[in-house]
């Protein structure tokens, strides 16, 4: 199953590994999951993680495996519907690579019926291994 996983569900997954967001993670880095990413979301992720403290020492980098990496164009601007324009790169992202949006942001949650994505959040992720 191909996931463009929003920051928050890794930043919820690193403080609570149990969590739903915890498992999505564990099944990332077990290959269970393709996490599919770019540069733009890798960075956004990376300086998140990063900024916080108790997570500066976190490891993340094994997420981002060379073979989900997306390198092919993606449209931001085509979801204007979506409040946060830092949300939109997700977005375009997981619509780029026909990919499910994991995500807890009420920004990409509550237009999910209008962006031509599926989003999810953590907990409707209908996986075996979640």
């Amino acid at each position: 199953m191909a996931v463009v996983v929003d920051t928050n569900v890794i930043v919820a997954g690193a403080f609570k590994p149990s969590s739903k967001s915890g498992r999505i993670v564990v099944a990332i880095r077990k290959g269970r999951l393709r996490m599919i990413w770019n540069d733009d979301t890798r960075r956004e992720i990376e300086y998140i993680v990063r900024k916080i403290p108790p997570l500066k020492s976190h490891r993340i980098d094994d997420l981002f495996r060379p073979e989900n990496r997306f390198t092919g164009p993606t449209d931001p601007d085509a979801f204007a519907m979506v409040p946060d324009p830092a949300d939109r790169k997700f977005a375009a992202l997981a619509a780029a690579a026909g990919a499910v949006l994991i995500t807890q942001d009420e920004h990409l949650l509550g237009v999910r019926q209008e962006i031509g994505v599926k989003v999810v959040t953590p907990g409707e992720v209908d996986h075996p291994d979640v």
